[in-house]
């Protein structure tokens, strides 16, 4: 970790670059600098300044007011998107949430100040070189969360912030400070007055972490009961959650969930927590199969392929731990192209039209027949054959 020069992207440097040359100044700032000490490839770069966001615009081609009233813009280069703040100082937060007002400083440390955490309170520039006021590197170095300043009042601020704790320890595998780790708890009851779709993303990122098990500290802390009744009441202890598993939201979440013991209290957690149907149902159909395993039959195989779409069974394989016996059988169905759906069926609904067969209730019934049969004879997904079939079997 060499503070004294960091690698930044051209955009970034050209940005800073720009304001400092009209005498403002003008850091990298929070995780992009926090990940780059790391050795890890920042999601995006924010950049903190001293100019107004007026003073901002006035001197880049393109800029988006994203959220000007707290001082951010954000700049477009090459269509990639670098939001700018204003140096503030956050006003007395109301909702356990969101600072009733903010008020733009000219002092990089009171901006740092108000930061979550000491390994993200950190800025850069070349000409400075890395600006930490609060040991945030000490804390890099020991591999700690620990919130800047006193823990109860950064919590009491933003309650989101609890779980973005654990979110942090889980993807940087690190721990959390005493205090910072007792505070949590005393806060917990505060994470009501955040919305789920916050609460969610938190979870989401924390279960798609290469530490997907430190969920287990959202129950040890207490802050589970307010996440959602039914994600209160889990068996978490017997939840197991690799970091092998891809890290897909459906995957991860349907591993956590299998502890709920049904698709259905998967289904109400996740409702709960206002995730995509996609997702849902995607986790549903994990949950359904989890710990299924079929017989080393190629049949049995493809009459559970057919369950799902491809890339969810693929996930179940990967959930299951399916050994190389059904893998085999899996890599033989598919080269060999098997009907698995009734979109590969060889017979369609106007060929049964065709064939006398009114639409409606009946088709749908026939159709899902002649599938079941080619899933047990695939050689049989022939047009006349299935034909014929069907007129043997409806006689």
């Amino acid at each position: 970790m060499n503070s004294n020069s960091m690698q930044i992207p051209a955009h970034v440097e050209q940005i800073i670059h720009t304001l400092n040359s009209h005498g403002y100044e003008a850091f990298a700032v929070g995780g992009c600098v926090r990940d780059t000490l790391l050795g890890r490839k920042p999601g995006d770069w924010d950049i903190t300044t001293s100019a107004r966001p007026e003073q901002v615009k006035a001197l880049f081609r393109r800029t988006i007011d994203t959220g000007i009233q707290h001082g951010t813009v954000t700049i477009m280069m090459d269509r990639t998107g670098y939001e700018v703040t204003t140096y503030r100082i956050d006003g007395e937060y109301e909702d356990g949430r969101h600072p009733k007002q903010v008020e733009f400083t000219s002092d990089l440390l009171e901006d740092l100040r108000r930061r979550d955490f000491t390994i993200n309170a950190m800025a850069y520039s070349h000409a400075t070189g890395i600006v930490d006021a609060f040991d945030g590197m000490a804390d890099l170095k020991a591999r700690r969360i620990r919130c800047v300043g006193n823990a109860m009042e950064r919590f009491t601020e933003d309650a989101l912030r609890i779980l973005r704790a654990i979110r942090f320890s889980a993807q940087l595998d690190f721990e959390i400070e005493k205090e910072t780790f007792e505070a949590i708890s005393v806060i917990a009851p505060n994470l009501a007055k955040v919305s789920k779709e916050r609460i969610q993303m938190e979870l989401t990122k924390l279960l798609c972490s290469d530490h997907p098990e430190k969920i287990r500290e959202v129950y040890e802390t207490g802050i589970s009961t307010y996440v959602s009744p039914a994600f209160a009441v889990l068996d978490w202890q017997h939840a197991r959650v690799s970091a092998e598993l891809p890290k897909e939201k459906y995957v991860r979440w349907a591993a956590f969930l299998r502890c709920g013991q049904s698709p259905e209290t998967a289904v109400r957690v996740l409702r709960d927590l206002k995730l995509d149907n996609e997702t849902i149902s995607r986790v549903k159909t994990l949950v359904t199969w989890a710990d299924v395993t079929p017989a080393a039959d190629e049949a049995e195989v493809r009459r559970m392929m057919s369950r799902m779409e491809p890339e969810v069974w693929d996930s179940l394989m990967e959930l299951n731990g399916y050994g190389p016996e059904i893998r085999d059988l899996v890599t033989t169905i598919r080269k060999r192209g098997d009907c698995l759906s009734l979109k590969e069926l060889a017979v369609k609904g106007q060929d049964l039209i065709a064939a006398g067969v009114k639409p409606g209730k009946e088709m749908g019934t026939m159709l899902h027949e002649l599938l079941e049969h080619v899933l047990e004879v695939p050689q049989d997904n022939e047009k006349e054959t299935l034909l014929k079939l069907l007129a043997d079997m409806h006689r």
